[in-house]
């Protein structure tokens, strides 16, 4: 990428390296888990005390505000898992938090927030409409703003599974990541990219939600429907499109992005959950998902790491999924 004030927009190394430091004892270290199969492994980030990879990002963002903003508290919108990251590191730091959530969200999930101590706002299932109310409430209240993916924090905080993921594998040579709205995927490949230039990174997504996919083939950011995305089981994974400074990561550092169908999102459920001992919500099996159906590409040239994002899924739906027959 040769645009200087994109180049300029990209996390460096040692951005990545502050948030680990100031992250450390908040969050899980999480490890490496063997898949049974050769070279294949799994980091399960839903052994995070909130279920999910988003702590990292909530923590970092939240640590770095001032103690004015602190005061004043914090507003994040998120369909799940961002949504009680902030609630759960807010209620550890004693900050006021308020989350913008969708009416279609798990209910897990809402419950969960709210237990946190967060104050819920329910609005439609639109991303657009989410964060345009908590775009009012930053005004309105005067809370500081946590954005899901947007943000050179999250990004920062995300990362760290990278870096960690490094210390444990140093021969790594696919890693796997989900993608949504981008969070997860700019850290990581950050994270792996600035050390290890070789090291391919490649996000994964449903395809009936393939908007990342979609923009990484044609060069230009593509915006699914609410309703376009609406129709995976992967309810972490039905943000529109990707976020501005996402985007450029993406473009800097991703070497692919490929599509899981529904039914092999739902056998890797299954599949993880029998075989690891893990529970994955869909969201966090687009990985397993990827490696499963594609393994002999994927693990043709070395150790192969499938990033589990998260594990929160309404128990009756994990029941539906175990019950069901093997593709």
């Amino acid at each position: 990428m040769s645009h200087p004030t994109a180049v300029s927009s990209l996390i460096a190394l040692n951005e990545l390296l502050s948030a680990h430091q100031r992250i450390r004892g908040h969050v899980v270290r999480t490890p490496l888990v063997p898949f049974p199969l050769e070279g294949f492994w799994v980091k399960p980030e839903n052994l995070q005390p909130t279920g999910a990879f988003k702590l990292r990002g909530a923590f970092n963002a939240l640590l770095a505000l001032s103690e004015d903003e602190r005061q004043r508290g914090v507003v994040a919108h998120s369909s799940g898992n961002h949504a009680q990251a902030v609630a759960y590191a807010a209620q550890q730091l004693g900050i006021p938090a308020v989350i913008v959530m969708p009416d279609n969200a798990p209910q897990l999930k809402l419950d969960m927030t709210r237990a946190f101590g967060a104050d819920v706002i329910v609005v439609g299932p639109a991303s657009e409409e989410r964060a345009a109310r908590a775009k009012e409430l930053t005004s309105e209240r005067g809370l500081s703003p946590i954005p899901p993916y947007d943000d050179a924090r999250i990004i920062a905080g995300a990362g760290t599974v990278g870096l960690e993921i490094l210390e444990d594998l140093p021969d790594v040579h696919t890693v796997l990541v989900p993608v949504s709205g981008g969070g997860l995927l700019s850290g990581v490949a950050a994270a792996l990219k600035l050390q290890r230039p070789d090291v391919r990174v490649i996000g994964v997504e449903p395809e009936v939600a393939a908007d990342a996919h979609d923009s990484f083939k044609s060069g230009q950011r593509v915006t699914y429907t609410a309703e376009q995305v609406g129709r995976t089981l992967a309810d972490g994974l039905r943000v529109q499109h990707l976020g501005d400074l996402n985007w450029l990561h993406v473009q800097a550092f991703v070497d692919d992005i490929i599509t899981v169908s529904e039914a092999e999102l739902r056998r890797a459920v299954r599949e993880t959950t029998l075989r690891t001992r893990l529970v994955t919500e869909p969201s966090g099996a687009v990985t397993l998902a990827a490696a499963l159906s594609h393994r002999q590409e994927l693990q043709a040239a070395g150790p192969l790491v499938a990033v589990l994002s998260g594990g929160n899924l309404d128990r009756d739906l994990l029941v539906h999924l175990l019950k069901e027959e093997q593709e």
